[in-house]
């Protein structure tokens, strides 16, 4: 399942939040290359002290993780603005109440082939994308950014999101680090349920969640 995590949350999903930092050092400082803090086996940054929503693909039982991502809105601090500004045009503003911000977005491939042996990665990636657009639909986000590898524009191409480019920097990993935003409507929606073939929702609304993430939306 699909979910998110506030704040008050983190708590009762202690084992799905340990597995996240543990998952995003091994994806981004071990594999990737990329300069990020590292404690330990964990990768964990001070956008995380600011309690950010997590959107997390877990078992039903909330104990095993296969992906995750961070969300957090422009109108507050963000990583693209304090450490990936270069990847942004500079007559460029997405500071609103409906832009959010996604970042630190990963899997697990070695749960999700133990757990789902004909999910290819891409495809995996394909559904916690798909489960993106529905959260940020339904707690009315117009438009999501991130900042990826150039490579990923193929994941996103195989899960129906047409990316936006707005630039690209380097010298913050192997490779040049892009910057790119996408649309969040039903339409997009649609699109993506076209292109991975999924019907049915993945994002299982929890509804004291989204009262708080809405309230956030509305600050």
């Amino acid at each position: 399942m699909f979910i998110t995590l506030q704040a008050h949350q983190y708590s009762q999903f202690p084992e799905l939040v340990d597995h996240m930092f543990r998952l995003r050092k091994e994806v981004f400082a071990d594999r990737l290359g990329w300069s990020v803090p590292v404690c330990g086996d964990h990768e964990r940054d001070c956008y995380d002290d600011l309690f950010p929503v997590y959107l997390v693909w877990c078992n039903n039982q909330g104990t095993r993780l296969y992906g995750s991502m961070r969300l957090m809105p422009t109108t507050g601090p963000t990583l693209l603005y304090d450490v990936f500004h270069a990847t942004l045009p500079t007559d460029v503003n997405l500071v609103a109440p409906g832009i959010w911000e996604g970042t630190r977005m990963c899997i697990d491939e070695t749960a999700i082939a133990e757990d789902f042996p004909d999910l290819s990665p891409a495809d995996a990636f394909s559904r916690l994308l798909l489960a993106l657009c529905e959260c940020a639909l339904h707690h009315g986000i117009g438009m999501m950014l991130s900042n990826y590898e150039p490579h990923m524009r193929r994941v996103y191409r195989r899960a129906g999101v047409a990316v936006d480019e707005l630039g690209r920097a380097e010298g913050y990993g192997r490779l040049p680090v892009c910057c790119g935003a996408f649309e969040v409507s039903g339409a997009v929606l649609n699109s993506m349920r076209q292109a991975t073939g999924i019907t049915e929702p993945l994002y299982v609304h929890h509804p004291v969640a989204g009262r708080q993430m809405a309230m956030a939306i509305a600050a």
